[in-house]
This record gives structure tokens, sequence and C-alpha cells, in this order.
């Protein structure tokens, strides 16, 4: 298999190709999934991997076996091409444990992919410090190898033996801040959390994408009071999170879904990160005791008052996406010490607020804002840095003419539907593309 692109029209998930470096050697992407039905880019786009993988002849199936992931965004197909890379061959991502990530915020330019490559392998990037790992029966030595980076997460599809739950939690006693996580359950063979009774010591564990089959949150029982993180995903009977009041010291919570109880989130008062996925709130008045809050996250849902907003922690990441019926955020204008605003898919949202009072906001990322046509309040910001815009084609190049010359913007990456549009952006604001992801607990 070796063949050019221009459209997705031929990718498949588990394809890799090569990225040329500089020094002669090879690096190696990969095609997570390919999302023909979205909006804007549907015949062009895809969701890319860089694997943390480097050779001195172009990857194949074998070379690349097992080999981690580095980096994952959205990516056109002529990042594949850059540098005159193509797809080599195919192999399946589950033979690797790789799994698309759910939610991807990042978008990456042409050249993106071998850039990164350069600096991972060439200029000598520091190693990954986080891994995703995949379990399963009969449970190998290959799978339990000794971890390079101690921290990321340890996960399974299926339920394992007790004999085989007995050998992992010999393994993650070693590593700490591993979390482990449970998920799929294809065969509906995860149905409680029973095996938790093997991990006693466990500070980090998720339970998600159990839809048909987890039927208790009882199992949680066996971990300790100062259980540290925890995720529960959506289930098709709801469960009682009543037992997770035991957990006084948990720093970080995401729940999808579950609300027989919800009030007990309230009394979790050492939170720190929290995401509400498919929960409708009446308003945010449950959140007013989280006094330590700093990273909030409404997903889905329908809650539409958000205007307890300042008096929720003291917040540092602020997330709202594709909440029905959202269509005031006047908020968030009054949320001083917030450095990072992430706004997307909010249909009814048509204006942002002056944010004159918002002195701490450096970036801001705006995605599928479909009413909105006036960014002059973005202007307002004092101290704002950067600027993400993505999968917003109602926008015209003049809209951002009152953005040029703002005294602190030095990065901006612009997608209004079409490259000439975002090269004419570009060329406007004559700033470079904002790089990096923005880590809220380093800020």
């Amino acid at each position: 298999m070796s063949f050019v692109l221009r459209s997705n029209a031929q990718l498949a998930p588990g394809q890799f190709w090569s990225i040329p470096l500089s020094d002669g050697r090879f690096a190696c992407g990969r095609v997570l999934r390919v999302d023909r039905d979205r909006p804007h880019g549907g015949r062009t786009m895809f969701v890319a991997a860089l694997l943390d993988w480097v050779g001195t002849e172009p990857p194949t199936a074998e070379a690349i076996a097992e080999r981690p992931v580095l980096e994952v965004g959205h990516a056109h197909v002529r990042t594949i091409t850059h540098g005159g890379g193509r797809i080599l061959g195919e192999r399946p991502l589950t033979l690797d444990g790789i799994v698309p990530p759910i939610e991807i915020r990042s978008y990456w330019g042409t050249s993106y992919a071998a850039d990164r490559a350069e600096r991972r392998f060439v200029a000598g990037d520091p190693p990954p410090t986080w891994e995703r790992r995949m379990l399963d029966t009969p449970l190998t030595p290959a799978m339990l190898r000794p971890s390079q980076t101690g921290r990321g997460v340890v996960q399974f599809n299926r339920r394992l033996t007790d004999a085989e739950f007995g050998t992992l939690a010999d393994w993650l006693r070693a590593y700490p801040e591993m979390t482990l996580r449970a998920y799929g359950s294809y065969d509906r063979s995860i149905r409680d959390l029973e095996f938790l009774r093997f991990f006693p010591f466990l500070r980090r564990f998720a339970a998600d994408a159990l839809y048909d089959s987890l039927t208790s949150l009882d199992g949680l029982r066996h971990l300790p009071p100062d259980l540290e993180e925890l995720g529960i995903g959506v289930t098709r009977q709801p469960l009682d999170l009543a037992i997770i009041e035991r957990f006084s010291a948990l720093r970080t919570l995401f729940l999808e879904g579950q609300t027989q109880h919800i009030e007990i989130v309230s009394r979790l008062t050492a939170l720190v990160d929290l995401t509400l996925r498919s929960i409708t709130l009446p308003d945010l008045s449950l959140l007013l005791p989280l006094d330590r809050l700093l990273s909030l996250d409404l997903k889905l849902g329908g809650t539409t008052d958000i205007g307890l907003l300042p008096r929720v922690g003291r917040l540092r990441y602020l997330e709202l996406w594709l909440i029905n019926g959202l269509s005031d955020v006047s908020a968030i204008a009054e949320l001083p010490e917030l450095p990072f605003l992430f706004l997307q898919a909010l249909r009814r949202v048509e204006t942002l607020p002056h944010l004159r009072g918002a002195v701490s906001l450096r970036r801001v990322h705006l995605e599928t804002m479909k009413g909105l046509h006036d960014l002059r309040p973005l202007a307002t910001a004092p101290a704002l840095e950067e600027l993400v815009l993505v999968d917003m084609p109602q926008l015209q190049v003049e809209d951002l003419r009152p953005l040029v010359g703002l005294p602190n913007l030095r990065g901006a990456s612009i997608g209004l539907g079409s490259v000439r549009r975002n090269e004419a952006a570009a060329s406007l604001l004559g700033l470079p593309p904002v790089s990096g992801s923005f880590d809220w607990r380093a800020d």
C-alpha cells in the first residue's frame, strides 16, 4: 500500500505514513479517525497522531508495533504529503492499544507533524511524561512492561480474571500517579466495580463508556477515602452517586449523565477540577461551596442559567460546550482570575460581553460558535495574548480587524472555513499560529 492524497476518501483508521526528517531518518504518523460527516472539512480533514517512533528507514507495520502516541490533532490531508510523506501501510490500532480520544482540541497546521517530529527526534525534545496502555485477557508480560513515565492511563475493556487483577495491582503499586480505567465492556463482562477490591491503594480511577453494562457503583467502597481523581460515565440506568461522598479528598471529578444524588457534589469541597457532561442543572448554586475549584467544564445538557459563575471557586479554566438553550454568557465578564476561556457549539449565543473586567484572560478558544458575528468584545480583554477560532465560516476576514494591533496579542489560529480566507486572516493580523496547549495547572 502506497498512494498520494487529494482527499480523505482513501484514508482509514490504522494507516500510517512516513515523515522525512532533516537528518535523513523518518518519523511516523497514523490515521486515528476520519470524520467525513463533519460540516466543514468532511472531504479533507481527519484525526491524526504522531507516534513516539523514529527509524533509519521508513516505518513498517512491524517497526511501529506497540509504539505510543506522542500527540493527536485534527489535520488536513496535506499534513501527510507535506515534505514528501505518503501512506505506506495499515496496522490495526487495537494491536497497539491506541484509542482515539473522545475530545480533541488541537488543530494542526500542514507542517505541524513534521515540525513536532523535528523537535522530538532531531532537536532533542524531552521524552514523553505520560502514556496510555491497553490491557486484555490473557494478560501478558509485555502489557505490564516497566513504565518509563510513571504517569498515564492503564485501561481494559473487558473483565480480567481475579488472578490477572492481582498481578495488575502488584504492578500499579509502583506507579501511584497512574489512572486505572475500565471502559467499553463490549462483551458486557464489566457489570459492576467489585474488581476494585484488588486496588485499595488506588488514587485515580475512571469507569466510562459502559452504557449497556455497568449497573452499580457499590464497588467504589473498596477505594480509599483519599481518592484523588474519579470519572463516571453515562449508563443506561442512572447510578446512585451517594457513595462518592466518602471521597472527601477528591480533587478531580468527571460525571456524565449521572444525576441521582447529584447534590453530593456540593460536599466535595476539595475539588479543583470538575466536568459535568450531559447533566442539566437549574443554575450553578450546587457549585457555590466549591471554593477551591479552578477548572470547570460544562458539556452538553441544558444548564441555561450560569449567572452564578463569578461566585464559583477561583476559575482558571472554563469550558462551555454544546449546552442546549444557553444564550447568555455575560457572566464570563466577571471572572477576573480566569486566564483561559473555551466556548464551543453554543448555537444560541449571539453576543460576547465586554471583557474589561476579565483582566487575567490570556487565551480564548471559540469553536463552531455559529451565532457570533462581532468579535469587538474580544478587543476589550486587556491581557489577551492568544486567540483560536475553529470552524467559524460565518465570519469574514474584516470581522477580525478590531483585533489588529492589540498590544498583548501574540498568536492567532484562524479557521474560517477555507484556506484562502484563513490565509487572508493571518495576513491581516500578522501573527503566528497559537502553539502549544494551555495547562491551567502549570499557569
